[in-house]
């Protein structure tokens, strides 16, 4: 991407002919919806025994757990919609996969897009604890992360919120946007 180019690690801002200017929490925020302020998401995490915590957290064990990642086709086809008899600890259970999907498959997706790390899912075992996260900071420090990585010229993919990167863009250079000369007109009969 042409902004990925002239990203500046450094001072965390693309530098364009025009000045500096970057992503900032408040961009998370109004675009993703997603908290900033309070307590701040860690990414490390202890080694663990992710085969217990799978089981104590979504009520199933995995059979292929790559160091604490797990594949986002097994969340699919393990969490279908809950069943209208299905018990209250089974749908926290499904809420619980689904948004680690999000988490895997939007906000912090790994190269792949097939991967997500187990670590997010013990932020989710007090769901009244998880709104008070600052989601969107990790979010963007992951997205900070990867473009740092990514402006070596040989490097061809990164992985991070890139939706939030061109959602950015739109928003703060519309003339960058997709023109549609015809509207789709749909039938109402």
């Amino acid at each position: 991407s042409t902004f990925i180019e002239r990203w500046r690690p450094e001072t965390h801002t693309f530098h364009l002919p025009c000045g500096e200017c970057t992503i900032t929490l408040e961009d998370v925020q109004l675009q993703l919806r997603l908290p900033v302020d309070g307590s701040v998401l860690t990414k490390s995490v202890q080694s663990a025994d992710w085969r217990a915590i799978c089981y104590d957290i979504l009520g199933t064990i995995l059979d292929n757990i790559y160091g604490g990642w797990i594949e986002m086709g097994w969340l699919r086809d393990t969490f279908l919609e809950p069943r209208n008899d299905s018990t209250e600890v089974e749908r926290i259970q499904y809420v619980r996969a689904y948004i680690l999907e999000i988490i895997g498959g939007y906000l912090m997706p790994d190269l792949s897009r097939n991967l997500v790390h187990m670590r997010w899912l013990l932020k989710l075992v007090d769901f009244r604890a998880v709104g008070e996260l600052s989601w969107g900071s990790t979010v963007l420090e992951t997205l900070y992360l990867e473009m740092y990585g990514a402006t070596p010229p040989n490097r061809a993919k990164m992985e991070g919120c890139l939706s939030l990167l061109q959602s950015w863009v739109w928003f703060r250079f519309p003339f960058l946007r997709h023109r549609v000369n015809h509207p789709y007109i749909y039938s109402y009969s």
